[in-house]
């Protein structure tokens, strides 16, 4: 801004500039749908508005609507209608105006729909279930979980143990679950506290602390989807949510039965249970916690557990 130019004078040439360039790219956003302005069609409503000239008006309104809504059909039909009026033939013009008013009512017929949700080759589509375990395994370890076969509750009790000791983990908090229990991970690692998952009837609040506080959370998985790479843990009373979302690190035991190929089958067995038998949280696991700011830097661990390993049992 030079010295002889006043703010205001700045501010109204920064001004007309912008207006020219929005004016720029409104017209060309138009030249390119080749529609009018919409501009162009206010003003003309502005005019008859001004004018009194109420028919016409409701009109140019009834137009503006259907091209607002999208709906070049009822346009066709409102300009078809519009014709029949003009020309005195006032039994078809009816017939045109009786599913318009029905539609501005709320009271059309629904469109069809002959595909609903998934199509049929899909729903059919199934591995067997080694390649259910190879395509888990896979697309697991790809978005950076780990994945552990073990052929017995025995191994995996092992494998856990084992990791605790590397890890140099203190303290586990386990879901209060009968599997869990025949892997006797108090007696295998003495040197470590091993919780119960509200075993004691401390309340919530308590045992939400406590898994923040745990470096390790061991949850049994009750599905897992071989196409997407993700475990499904249901919440309960016994099975607390935080078990799965505090811990640094995350433990999941799946049984090799359980693994679907689908998601859609494990969907369908959350419809059939019906709202009143749905637990309060259903949780999809594909590996580790990952966020992104708005610059899209991956962080890992943030929202949840950094490190997760799926030990397929069987």
């Amino acid at each position: 801004m030079s010295s002889t130019q006043t703010q205001e004078e700045w501010l109204s040439r920064m001004e007309a500039q912008s207006r020219a360039k929005q004016e720029q790219f409104m017209n060309r956003i138009a030249q390119r749908l080749n529609r009018p302005r919409f501009t162009e069609q206010h003003e003309e409503i502005e005019g008859l508005e001004r004018h009194g000239e109420t028919e016409r008006l409701e009109q140019h309104r009834e137009i503006e609507r259907f091209e607002q809504r999208g709906k070049p059909e009822g346009l066709e039909q409102h300009e078809k209608a519009e014709g029949l009026g003009q020309g005195g033939k006032t039994e078809r013009l009816d017939k045109h105006e009786k599913p318009e008013r029905l539609e501005w009512s709320g009271k059309a017929v629904k469109p069809e729909q002959p595909l609903r949700g998934a199509p049929e080759f899909w729903r059919t589509f199934h591995w067997d279930k080694q390649e259910r375990i190879e395509r888990f395994t896979q697309n697991f370890r790809s978005v950076g979980g780990h994945v552990e076969r073990l052929a017995s509750p025995e191994e995996a009790s092992e494998f856990i143990a084992d990791k605790a000791r590397e890890l140099r983990a203190k303290y586990i908090v386990r879901q209060q679950e009968p599997d869990l229990e025949q892997l006797h991970l108090e007696a295998k690692l003495p040197e470590a506290e091993v919780a119960v998952w509200n075993s004691d009837g401390s309340g919530t609040d308590y045992w939400k602390a406590r898994a923040a506080e745990a470096d390790i959370g061991v949850v049994m998985a009750d599905h897992a989807v071989a196409y997407t790479g993700s475990v499904a843990v249901m919440s309960s009373p016994e099975k607390g949510r935080s078990v799965s979302l505090l811990p640094t690190v995350l433990m999941i035991l799946i049984p090799a039965d359980c693994i679907k190929t689908r998601l859609g089958e494990v969907l369908k067995e959350f419809d059939e249970l019906g709202p009143g038998r749905l637990p309060a949280g259903i949780h999809f696991i594909s590996g580790p916690s990952r966020s992104s700011d708005i610059e899209n830097d991956l962080t890992i661990g943030v929202h949840g557990p950094g490190i997760v390993y799926a030990l397929i049992v069987g």
